[in-house]
């Protein structure tokens, strides 16, 4: 159902027109969701998918199309059936078997890499930049826009090539003539999305777990050896070794957990090649830093709107980055595995290259303060912005020889993802300087080796999430906390809770319960259980500022500025009891209100 034999028997719509998404993996997949809500409302048509069977990076497929809820016919009965269109995001399989129109869309920005000659059976690219011709390594041909990908018995394998430029359209002209007369001009789905969700950005943000005046940096891997997550680039590349594995290192050890935030976005083909789990594990202490590890299929383009700067290399998330006007650092740029004649490649050519062996920090410093935006990607990435929709329904309908709906044509809006709290589970050494009555400036960093501080001095302590895998650390720290919601009944109570872990971690001076992104609990040792809360700023709509964690690090270093003598901490806390706690972490100033917990919950 509701295609075969019986169909006409058990099938309760019978005279609907077919559209077949044929899937070559996870990432085309990716594109061709980016269409399928132009069939929306439409009674007269049935969608259809299958999967060619020809990728090397197949996992995933079968879960992503069990959520699209499409029937999923087998390739041969696919091949069998009776469709009206056909639309893929690859050239993978023999895609010249099925009997409807069929329409091929770009799953990247155009056509822009080479990959060695399809197989013969499956049209499939093996993962190689140059192949072997009589006088040595010549270039591979460019995906998309060369003979070996666009024709087959020498006719064009489409009956339309979808492009976003008409540049693209030129390359194709000189490249393969033959299949030239197929290009069609209509946008691109991605980026269109991407440009209409741009007022949501700041919201975007704040589900990443951005809080105010931090800047988040993105960092951003296609798939492939001389990629930024590769392992070394290849013979002729631009990579120049693991670059990845140095970054986060330094990521750590560089830059402050309250004044940073970093997410990652990687290839599908990495996730899948790879399998999540393994991700997972390569990127734990990443993690556990802070790190956000990106859902590749459906948060990667809501973290490209919310990112300050971009860390990248030759994808097309990057060049997406570029036209979006956001600052990109390139930490890989192998040009051989690009067209010479691509916009891309003059943007590689251009852009800010990473020193892999210089600090990451002034690099970064250094990038948003030059930051002017090159014109070529947001001029080429497509001629006809937000126009997309209107132009794929049409072509979808005109080769099905079927008028269009009579409502707009529209693309789905980006969804807002679910809110990422990324704590921060490692270790952190937190350095603080008491600046006047009241006023502490902090920084904590996740680093084995973090950089140093103020040339003017300051204290160290350490800091530890009750949650952490450095479990042999929870002994030594001298600030013990957690986050959760106040009413968790695990924990007793916030109240509960701190007297808990006082009594288990007798080094520990205060231990502070997170319950919200503006306020915590907390108790020093001896002493009642306190409220910490974030006071606005004048004018101010959102008090987020600063993690309330930090607030608690600022409260333990004010009160041990003098020394470990109780009857001075104790004044020292009635004072801020008093008038207030002022918090700088950065360029930012927090003021936190100290209170009573009044009134006091179950387990004071």
């Amino acid at each position: 159902m509701p295609v075969g034999d019986d169909a006409a028997r058990w099938a309760t719509r019978k005279k609907c027109l077919r559209v077949l998404v044929v899937v070559h993996n996870v990432t085309s997949a990716t594109r061709l969701l980016d269409v399928l809500p132009l069939f929306d409302d439409d009674l007269r048509v049935q969608l259809l998918a299958t999967c060619t069977g020809s990728s090397a990076f197949a996992a995933g497929t079968a879960e992503l199309l069990a959520d699209v809820g499409v029937p999923v016919l087998p390739w041969e009965q696919a091949v069998g059936t009776d469709v009206d269109l056909v639309i893929s995001a690859s050239f993978g399989g023999q895609l010249d078997v099925f009997s409807g129109k069929l329409i091929i869309l770009s799953h990247g920005v155009g056509y822009t890499k080479r990959l060695a000659t399809p197989d013969t059976g499956h049209r499939t690219p093996d993962t190689g930049h140059r192949v072997e011709g009589g006088g040595g390594a010549v270039p591979a041909p460019v995906f998309g826009l060369a003979p070996e990908w666009l024709l087959s018995r020498g006719r064009p394998v489409a009956d339309a090539l979808v492009l976003s430029h008409p540049e693209q359209h030129e390359r194709l002209r000189l490249a393969c003539p033959a299949a030239a007369p197929t290009a069609v001009l209509a946008g691109d789905p991605c980026f269109d999305r991407v440009l209409a969700a741009r007022p949501l950005r700041e919201r975007f943000r704040r589900a990443l777990g951005v809080r105010p005046g931090q800047r988040l940096v993105l960092l951003n891997s296609t798939w492939n050896s001389d990629s930024l997550f590769g392992d070394g680039a290849e013979d002729g590349g631009g990579g120049g070794g693991d670059v990845v594995a140095a970054l986060l290192g330094r990521i750590a050890d560089e830059f402050p957990v309250d004044e940073f935030r970093f997410a990652a976005v990687l290839h599908p083909n990495i996730w899948h090649g790879h399998g999540p789990g393994q991700i997972r594990a390569w990127l734990d202490r990443a993690r556990r830093a802070g790190l956000t590890p990106v859902d590749p299929l459906k948060g990667w383009r809501q973290a490209l709107l919310a990112a300050d700067a971009v860390i990248g290399d030759h994808g097309s998330v990057t060049y997406y980055a570029a036209a979006l006007g956001t600052p990109v650092l390139l930490a890989s740029a192998p040009l051989d595995a690009l067209d010479p004649d691509a916009p891309i490649s003059s943007f590689m050519r251009e852009a800010p290259k990473l020193d892999p062996g210089a600090p990451l920090a002034p690099q970064l410093a250094e990038l948003v303060r030059r930051h002017r935006p090159l014109p070529g990607p947001a001029g080429f990435t497509t001629s006809v912005p937000g126009e997309s929709a209107v132009r794929l329904r049409r072509l979808f309908y005109s080769m099905m020889r079927e008028p269009e709906p009579d409502r707009p044509a529209s693309l789905t809006p980006l969804p807002l993802p679910d809110h990422e709290t990324a704590p921060v589970t490692v270790p952190l050494l937190v350095r603080s300087r008491v600046l006047g009555p009241g006023e502490v400036a902090i920084s904590r960093w996740a680093g084995s080796r973090p950089a140093t501080g103020p040339k003017d001095g300051g204290e160290l302590h350490v800091a530890v999430h009750e949650d952490t895998r450095d479990v042999d650390r929870l002994d030594l720290a001298d600030v013990v906390f957690r986050d959760g919601a106040p009413d968790d009944p695990r924990f007793g109570s916030p109240s509960a809770w701190t007297s808990e872990v006082l009594r288990r971690h007798r080094d520990c001076a205060l231990a502070a319960y997170v319950t919200g992104p503006s306020a915590c609990v907390v108790r020093m040792r001896g002493e009642e259980p306190l409220r910490l809360t974030a006071v606005p700023a004048t004018g101010a709509e959102d008090v987020r500022a600063t993690d309330p964690a930090a607030y608690a690090s600022a409260l333990y270093s004010w009160l041990v500025a003098d020394g470990p003598d109780a009857a001075t901490a104790r004044a020292r806390l009635a004072r801020v009891v008093a008038d207030g706690l002022v918090l700088r972490t950065g360029d930012r100033v927090q003021r936190v209100r100290v209170s009573a917990l009044v009134p006091p919950d179950p387990g004071s």
